[in-house]
């Protein structure tokens, strides 16, 4: 099995959830995840933005605010049932989507949205996913939507039913999601990570240092080390905007993620509309694996 930092195409084209964890695993902390508004305009109109985020380091692209039932990219090729299969022809990159856990009985301390049941966690959205043919879940909560993490965990354990070893299951959450008393350091517990490796997570969720208020490097290098001794690998994620905060702060985010022991890092996608800023995107990524690999990763053809 390669390092996620030697794959290819050719390599995520044939690669199973398994593979793909391993293959995380061995990079040791140096695999780069973007994440992407699905309807969001292009910020250059002649390329998608996933293919804006690939081009700029990131390994992994996830879709964010993708309805299953309604498949659409905003873009120049984009919507039907081979939508994924095509991106991954024009990026060369494993790809994801964010489905919600909504909790119809959490406490809101917001208005929460209503979303859709494609963006939802529901058996039929993930039944989508496996026909789309998505290498990537990530069980987690935007702003509003009341995810809470009871139903992340029920989320899990339907989606390993469902998807089985097709599809990597990444879970946990980047902020309250509006639920009282899911924020600060209450976001994602100890007793939580439990349950979701035990439910089946292949890989944590949990935000990264210096991005919720009471996140530090210490409370979460030990939430790390309760999700890998316990087998699953982490994400750790900016999903508080400062994707579009100087490079400065995205390097000191980058470092401080890394010390944690993040495998996965997350960037979001509120830089400009829909994506991060893509300067960061490359500032992120040589601050925690240097320019030697992020420009190999920045100039390997999809062909490969």
């Amino acid at each position: 099995m390669k390092r996620l930092l030697d794959c290819t195409a050719s390599d995520f084209f044939s690669m199973n959830a398994t593979e793909l964890k391993q293959a995380i695993k061995a990079s040791e902390g140096r695999t780069i995840l973007s994440e992407v508004i699905a309807p969001a305009p292009p910020h250059y109109p002649s390329v998608t933005n996933l293919e804006l985020a690939g081009a700029f380091g990131a390994d992994i692209l996830l879709l964010n605010l993708f309805d299953v039932f309604d498949p659409f990219v905003a873009g120049d090729v984009l919507s039907g049932k081979d939508l994924i299969y095509q991106l991954k022809k024009l990026t060369g990159r494993p790809i994801g989507l964010n489905l919600e856990p909504v909790d119809k009985n959490a406490k809101a301390f917001e208005t929460l949205y209503e979303l859709p049941e494609g963006r939802t966690a529901s058996d039929a959205s993930l039944e989508k996913v496996k026909e789309l043919g998505f290498d990537i879940v990530c069980l987690t909560g935007n702003p509003k939507t009341g995810v809470s993490n009871s139903q992340i965990r029920d989320a899990i354990q339907r989606s390993k039913k469902i998807l089985g070893d097709d599809v990597l299951i990444i879970a946990g959450k980047m902020h309250s999601a509006g639920v009282e008393g899911e924020d600060g350091s209450q976001i994602v517990t100890e007793d939580a990570i439990l349950q979701f490796v035990e439910a089946g997570a292949d890989v944590i969720l949990l935000p990264a240092p210096g991005t919720v208020p009471g996140i530090t490097v210490e409370e979460t290098r030990r939430n790390v080390n309760i999700a890998k001794k316990n087998g699953a690998l982490t994400m750790l994620t900016i999903g508080t905007s400062q994707e579009g905060a100087d490079e400065s702060t995205i390097k000191q985010i980058a470092l401080n993620s890394k010390m944690a022991g993040a495998d996965i890092h997350h960037i979001g996608d509120a830089g400009y509309t829909g994506i991060a800023i893509p300067e960061n995107i490359t500032a992120y990524s040589i601050a925690i694996r240097g320019k030697r690999h992020t420009y190999v990763r920045m100039a390997t053809s999809a062909l490969r």
